[in-house]
């Protein structure tokens, strides 16, 4: 198969993983870069924007990266409090007032960075286009009781993060989530990456494939952890969406790809996911540019709460914005220094700080996997053996 892109020859592994995830693990179309000491090594991109192969995935193509995007509304928070502007230990009221009703007063900004908030999913149920409406979703959650006293508990923050941090953003800089992250971050370090993607980039927009059939028979296995029972957290973010509505398709419009939803909607490849995110790994710096200090980078990898997340029902390493790669994840260098994120269906971005190493996959072809994905998994194995070569 055809390979695109330029991989160092240190990493001559990771072609031989990515050209596997194609030939024995379903791949269709994917990409996945990485960078060392602040400049890349990997970047390369393969495959199709369909399962019927008629359109190539090219150097260009962009598509949803999930839960990626919580990582570039989390940059964009540590650049406001690198400035000075925003103080993630101070209350949420301090910059969000008509948030601090209903028991939210001690809110504090960092909660909303590590999923302890206590504000996991909306009031109701809402049709999924309404989503894509900002106030709406702000006044849900500034209006309502917290599900758990904030700090004293973690649970994944699926969509509403986003909502949180981006509108305390919004109230800091005057700017959109999206906005900010464009001025502060892609603008600066060529990111091809967008919180709200205008439409003069959807041309370059690839859909994404459901998972297939074989997948969606084993996620029930894959997804024990989660409880089901009437009334759990789990359950209580389910009902805030219409499973009659077709999400794929809404999920496929431009009207979706134009609004700004910081906890899912960032549209990227992994190259724009590693220009984004590579200064982390390399104290504040990343091609030639000093995007933040080193100070920031070190709070970006400080622990605010572990334990069973209330929602996803396993053990959690929130930091700021990130969690610890540990298990139940697979382990790629030290825990305590490498920090990732994962996205719905299998795209990923990791951040070592200790090597300097970032690493991002993004794909088309989703799995049924809610946590991780092998084919994310066999290129970090491989990447890391070039890196100690």
């Amino acid at each position: 198969m055809e390979i695109n892109g330029h991989c160092d020859e240190n990493f001559s592994s990771v072609l031989e993983a990515f050209e596997d995830n194609f030939q024995n693990h379903d791949e269709v179309g994917a990409s996945f870069a990485a960078t060392v000491e602040g400049e890349m090594v990997v970047d390369i991109w393969a495959g199709h924007l369909e399962r019927e192969k008629n359109n190539a995935w090219n150097e260009d193509t962009i598509v949803s990266t999930a839960s990626i995007t919580k990582t570039m509304a989390a940059i964009s928070a540590l650049i406001l409090a690198d400035k000075g502007e925003l103080d993630l230990d101070a209350p949420v009221v301090n910059y969000w007032p008509e948030f601090g009703v209903k028991g939210k007063e001690h809110v504090l900004v960092k909660h909303f960075l590590c999923h302890s908030a206590g504000l996991p999913g909306l009031s109701k149920q809402y049709k999924l286009k309404e989503m894509t409406d900002w106030d709406l979703m702000c006044s849900d959650l500034a209006n309502q009781e917290l599900w758990w006293n904030s700090g004293e508990k973690c649970g994944y923050h699926t969509m509403t993060s986003g909502f949180l941090i981006g509108e305390v953003i919004r109230r800091v800089s005057g700017r959109t989530v999206g906005a900010y992250f464009n001025d502060e971050v892609s603008s600066k370090l060529d990111a091809d990456f967008y919180i709200g993607t205008p439409e003069e980039h959807h041309h370059r927009v690839g859909n994404m494939i459901p998972p297939n059939a074989g997948d969606m028979e084993s996620i029930e296995e894959l997804n024990h952890h989660l409880d089901f029972t009437p009334g759990s957290v789990n359950m209580r973010v389910m009902e805030n969406y219409d499973f009659e509505e077709d999400h794929q398709a809404i999920m496929a419009t431009p009207e979706w790809w134009k609004a700004e939803i910081p906890a899912g909607n960032g549209m990227g490849n992994a190259r724009g996911v590693v220009r984004a995110q590579t200064a982390i790994a390399n104290q504040g710096k990343a091609f030639g540019v000093q995007l933040i200090s080193n100070e920031i980078c070190k709070r970006a990898n400080e622990v605010q709460i572990s334990g069973i997340d209330e929602l996803i029902g396993i053990p959690m390493t929130y930091c700021m914005g990130y969690a610890q790669r540990d298990e139940p994840f697979s382990v790629f260098g030290d825990p305590k220094t490498t920090i990732h994120w994962g996205g719905n269906g299998g795209s990923s971005v990791i951040i070592d700080m200790e090597a300097h190493l970032c690493f991002s996959y993004v794909m088309n072809r989703m799995s049924g996997q809610m946590l991780g994905d092998k084919r994310a998994d066999n290129l970090g194995y491989a990447l890391y053996a070039g890196l100690k070569d």
